[in-house]
């Protein structure tokens, strides 16, 4: 089974996988923190809501704690382009900072990344294996 998020600039695509019984999850955050954003209600959308949710889900499923793993996608600097966004911090990289805040907080350890840079891409989770596959705007593939 494959799952897809595509156009992720400044979204964070974020994977949660225990290899040892095949569960996995992926979401697509669009905001670091929940209580920074006024219209709140859907946590599936912030970066400190929807990992704890995942996790939840998978142990639910029958996966192990101890053997979740993360890979992260995204987070770009989609406005460095733009006159007077250089240097700023921009949402692209909060999300950065959120998901390793809060997966170093759960102890689950990031096992791959490619985050940040200035174009988005589209991640395809391939739950058979964990494997990540990362298409960017210009047409490249990596593998995670």
């Amino acid at each position: 089974m494959q799952m897809m998020t595509m156009a992720l600039g400044s979204c964070l695509g974020i994977v949660l996988y225990d290899a040892s019984t095949g569960i996995g999850a992926l979401a697509h955050a669009m905001h670091p923190r929940r209580e920074l954003v006024k219209n709140n209600g859907n946590r599936a959308k912030f970066v400190d809501t929807v990992i704890p949710a995942m996790i939840e889900r998978m142990l639910q499923w029958g996966a192990r704690r101890e053997r979740i793993v993360a890979k992260i996608f995204g987070g770009a600097r989609m406005f460095d382009a733009f006159k007077g966004c250089r240097g700023l911090m921009q949402i692209g990289d909060e999300n950065i900072v959120a998901a390793r805040e809060i997966l170093a907080e759960l102890a689950i350890p990031i096992a791959a990344e490619a985050v940040g840079g200035a174009s988005g891409r589209t991640i395809t989770f391939d739950v058979s294996n964990g494997s990540v596959l990362v298409r960017y705007v210009n047409g490249t593939e990596e593998t995670y």
